[in-house]
């Protein structure tokens, strides 16, 4: 009865273990985007290696009460990048392609995800 509870620990000690060090994936290379700034004029930022599978609502249009979508997205990662019209991954969506040219400012977003 003691050796099958050591079993039972030992393997889900070594499952954790393996679990844990498994290592984050994220897409590699830059999703730009413009915004408008404080100042009424279009500015313009990026994500950098952002994380694979998450939702990113992007931080300067995140509150569709009090700021403008973000426009113009462009999607010079290694993974395909669906963008959305609303926060959390919600709204009508788009697909963009990997290593793609720069979309329109007509293209808005509030979210974005990246897929392999």
């Amino acid at each position: 009865m003691r050796l099958r509870h050591a079993v039972t620990a030992v393997c889900g000690a070594l499952a954790l273990t393996a679990l844990l060090s498994t290592p984050a994936q994220a897409a590699t290379g830059d999703f730009g985007y413009k915004f408008v700034g404080l100042d009424g004029q279009p500015q313009s930022a990026a994500l950098h290696d952002p994380a694979s599978g998450e939702c990113v609502t992007i931080p300067e249009a995140a509150d569709p009460g009090s700021s403008q979508p973000a426009f113009a997205p462009h999607n010079d990662t290694d993974e395909t990048a669906i963008v959305f019209t609303e926060p959390d991954c919600t709204g009508d969506s788009w697909t963009l392609r990997p290593h793609g040219r720069p979309a329109t400012d007509r293209l808005t977003l509030r979210s974005v995800v990246f897929l392999r």
